[in-house]
């Protein structure tokens, strides 16, 4: 799901341990939790008049755990959920792909699941993106693996499960809020 508008640049965002803790493979609307520092990242980038867009791994509906119909539920309530503290996500992508699913529809290995770039490409073209002038910002190698494929920046959120990435992330962040505050100081993406 995108709009049509036109930016050069974006910040790309995890959906689990990235805005909500990861609980697993999560399949219930109301088993949504907000992590600290998402809001006001949110609120960061919103102000800037930097699109914020979410590009998230579901393999749970390959996985046969969730449907994509659940997912829409609950990607709905997500985004009210932030809308009513006061913040927008402008679009967000979704891979229901996993190349060893139990649903057959979905064993695929695809272009959108990350580290590769296709949610990232779609969401260029329904944006009008400069890719090399955007961050993404993720909890896992994928995340970085995915940016650094079409030249942008990765911005590592700091989780306890995490082992070292080589290469690296450009930058590792406590959270969210932390996580955008380097954006704006140091990368500059749309200015």
């Amino acid at each position: 799901m995108g709009s049509k508008n036109s930016h050069e640049c974006a910040v790309f965002l995890d959906r689990d341990d990235t805005l909500i803790r990861d609980t697993g493979y999560l399949s219930d609307p109301d088993g949504i939790e907000i992590l600290p520092g998402a809001v006001e990242g949110l609120r960061l980038l919103n102000e800037a008049g930097i699109p914020a867009i979410v590009v998230t791994n579901q393999s749970a509906i390959a996985r046969g755990l969730l449907d994509e119909k659940t997912l829409h539920v609950i990607h709905a309530r997500l985004l009210k959920m932030f809308r009513a503290r006061g913040v927008r996500i402008d679009a967000l992508y979704y891979c229901p792909h996993h190349p060893q699913a139990i649903v057959e529809q979905y064993r695929v290995a695809c272009s959108c699941r990350k580290p590769e770039p296709g949610m990232l490409l779609e969401a260029a073209r329904d944006f009008s993106l400069d890719l090399r002038r955007c961050c993404l910002v993720g909890d896992k190698a994928e995340d970085i693996q995915a940016i650094h494929r079409v030249g942008g920046t990765g911005v590592l959120i700091l989780t306890d499960r995490q082992v070292r990435l080589e290469p690296g992330p450009e930058y590792t962040a406590l959270d969210l809020r932390d996580a955008v505050e380097w954006i704006l100081e140091n990368r500059t993406p749309c200015t």
